[in-house]
């Protein structure tokens, strides 16, 4: 039975304090982790009264989460379900009086996502577009007549006649439509297109008079065209649009101010527009003029910024490390202060101006991420609204979480998590998961955690589990975030190691039963370690790169690798020997580490090839290894099946391997269901 439908009837049923004092809580299985329910999107009412939130649970005979809207008062009265659509339903907007809510949803054997209109007070929704492809980015206009949202163009009669007969050769890297912005009219049920070109729409803000739009533009919809992207502001009918900045650096989350006088956006860049910094705060005139950088001298990573009310200040999320917290600026002294603080990730922030309060998730130890509201009128605490998590703590032993710090190989402090066993003993040592994050632009905070790191069921087999920001983690400042330019693997493995003989110091770790996991940038540096020592009995390495040349023309992004390595692998004077000599691949002759390797087919970040590239070398070595390719999976593994089976082969490989004790697979729901019901033989 599905925790939310525990929680709502939890809602009208009074459940005795002796009944829940005597429940045992229990260590979390892998399908407890997978069932965990995930809330995203939250949305408060203009008035501040109610709340809107998405929740996707886990369908096994599905095999995959199906997401619905929820709405609850924010005295956390009244919790009820708005949708139920056979394939789910995402993306709610408050209309601007709060008397209608508009969602996507792909319905009614529809292929494409479209706009649906639903109203407060209750009823059926109706379907408002019908526009070829699926459109996305929806926003209400101001005055509530009107819905902006994104839509890639609409194939030609030729190409979908192609198709038909099969005839659909196409380029690699030119198969692609461009994103316009578009609007519809509620009362009149018609669409216009507001941007087109040979361009992209990326992103897009509407001022809050509604009469400006700021907007990030770009040659192509392709990752890598980010950084040929440039912040443009117009008027919300399309016509005078401006460029504002004019630079080859990412930027994002452009904002206009209350007065409609400045923009501001986010950019991974210094001041002079270098590339590859932690995420900076930009202001620029939006009648055009010099940009300017907020906070230069911070060493967090802005991660989220939007306006105050008065235009005065800016409210922003901020990655400190092992933590992100809400912060405010004032514009013109630039003045700090922090109005969030714990062992916490704060996630889904919005501010609403019309109701002075900011909502947003709090992701913790215990709790996965339940919705609070802060209000700007002098609180000093947000206050919790749902309880959809709830239950994790109640029912389940859950690991401790610890921030530890030492001293990596050159004298640099370092930092990360720690998460202890859950029988944990002083003076016992345990065997140790070390997992690195991806990114590599990214830092491990405290959090629940997703099922991929599933370190709530390692923990509950013994292990404890260690999670080191190590060099080129966020958060922390340029330089510790730069010293992969130049030399991908100067600091960041060793780093990890350090970490690794401090706690076997503390007496935490027993150093002859430790295994290495990571995915995406942290498969790159599982790859990297087995090279480095085997100290490991089993690793696994999850999309992770082994040879940065052939990554390079393989990724869909190649950004961050030139900024790595000074240059391209096939430009004149090619930094090839920069490139090889990092590659994992170079030293992979070293590698007595038994590692398994997975990998989805679909993979465009870091393809299967590369996967392939490191199997083949290690098995043609003779070490112990498997490859595993989960069909039709992309970078992030989706379906249910696929992320058990991830979850079931890592545990099997790294309990043979370093503990020697067999592991018993976790079975789905359904497969348990279907056993219960046969009957036994005479």
């Amino acid at each position: 039975m599905k925790h939310l439908r525990n929680l709502f009837f939890g809602f009208v049923i009074v459940i005795s304090s002796s009944l829940a004092l005597a429940q045992e809580k229990r260590a979390m299985t892998p399908i407890d982790l997978l069932d965990v329910p995930l809330l995203s999107d939250p949305q408060l009412s203009p008035d501040g009264k109610q709340l809107l939130y998405v929740l996707a649970e886990s369908e096994w005979k599905a095999n995959k989460r199906i997401s619905h809207i929820w709405r609850i008062n924010t005295d956390g009265t009244r919790l009820v379900q708005l949708t139920n659509g056979p394939d789910g339903e995402q993306s709610p907007r408050w209309s601007p009086e709060g008397k209608y809510i508009a969602f996507l949803a792909k319905r009614d054997d529809a292929k494409e996502e479209q706009i649906y209109l639903l109203s407060n007070d209750g009823g059926e929704a109706r379907q408002l577009t019908d526009h070829a492809p699926s459109v996305s980015a929806i926003r209400w206009s101001p005055d509530g007549t009107s819905i902006y949202f994104l839509a890639p163009d609409a194939k030609t009669e030729q190409e979908k006649e192609r198709e038909k007969s099969k005839d659909d050769v196409c380029a690699f890297d030119e198969n692609w439509k461009h994103r316009h912005l578009w609007v519809f009219s509620v009362s009149e049920s018609t669409e216009r297109r507001i941007t087109e070109g040979d361009y992209s729409v990326r992103g897009y803000h509407l001022s809050r008079d509604g009469r400006k739009i700021a907007f990030h533009r770009a040659p192509s919809p392709l990752l890598d065209d980010s950084l040929r992207g440039e912040v443009w502001v117009m008027d919300a009918d399309g016509k005078r649009a401006l460029q504002l900045t004019n630079n080859r650096v990412p930027e994002r989350g452009a904002r206009l101010s209350p007065d409609n006088s400045q923009v501001l956006f986010l950019s991974d860049s210094n001041e002079n527009f270098d590339f590859y910094y932690n995420r900076n705060l930009f202001l620029v005139p939006a009648s055009g003029g010099e940009s300017r950088v907020l906070l230069k001298e911070m060493s967090h990573e802005v991660q989220q910024a939007t306006w105050s009310s008065d235009g005065r200040s800016i409210y922003f999320i901020a990655n400190t490390g092992v933590r992100s917290e809400l912060f405010r600026v004032d514009v013109a002294t630039e003045k700090l202060e922090q109005l969030t603080e714990g062992d916490h990730t704060v996630k889904g922030w919005s501010y609403v101006p019309s109701a002075k309060h900011h909502i947003f998730s709090i992701d913790e130890p215990t709790n996965a991420g339940d919705v609070w509201m802060l209000s700007t009128e002098g609180a000093t605490s947000p206050t919790r609204i749902t309880k959809v998590y709830s239950y994790l703590a109640r029912e389940f032993e859950l690991p401790r979480q610890e921030r530890v710090q030492w001293k990596g190989e050159d004298g640099v402090t370092v930092e990360g998590l720690l998460y202890y066993p859950l029988e944990y003993q002083e003076g016992k040592s345990y065997p140790l998961i070390v997992q690195t994050h991806g990114g590599p632009r990214s830092s491990d905070k405290f959090a629940f955690g997703s099922w991929s790191r599933y370190v709530q069921v390692q923990t509950a087999l013994g292990y404890a589990v260690f999670k080191p920001n190590y060099r080129g983690s966020t958060g922390y400042g340029d330089d510790f975030l730069r010293d992969m330019v130049g030399h991908y693997y100067r600091q960041s493995h060793l780093d990890a190691m350090t970490g690794v003989d401090y706690l076997i110091e503390r007496g935490i770790v027993d150093g002859d039963r430790m295994v290495k996991m990571g995915w995406s940038g942290g498969g790159h540096m599982t790859n990297k370690i087995i090279t480095h020592t085997d100290r490991f009995k089993a690793a696994s390495s999850g999309a992770g790169a082994v040879n940065w040349i052939s990554m390079y023309g393989q990724s869909d992004t190649r950004v961050q690798r030139t900024s790595w390595f000074g240059g391209t692998p096939w430009q004149e004077e090619a930094p090839t020997d920069l490139y090889w000599e990092h590659s994992p691949l170079k030293d992979i002759h070293k590698v007595k580490t038994p590692t398994i390797v997975l990998v989805g087919e679909t993979d465009e970040r870091v393809p299967a090839p590369q996967s392939v590239e490191l199997y083949r070398a290690l098995k043609s070595n003779g070490v112990p290894s498997h490859l595993y390719i989960a069909p039709r999976e992309p970078h992030g593994w989706r379906e249910l099946r696929h992320q058990l089976f991830k979850i079931n082969v890592e545990l099997d490989w790294f309990e043979k391997h370093a503990m020697g004790r067999e592991y018993i697979w976790a079975k789905p729901p359904v497969e348990e269901q279907k056993a219960e019901a046969k009957p036994t033989k005479p």
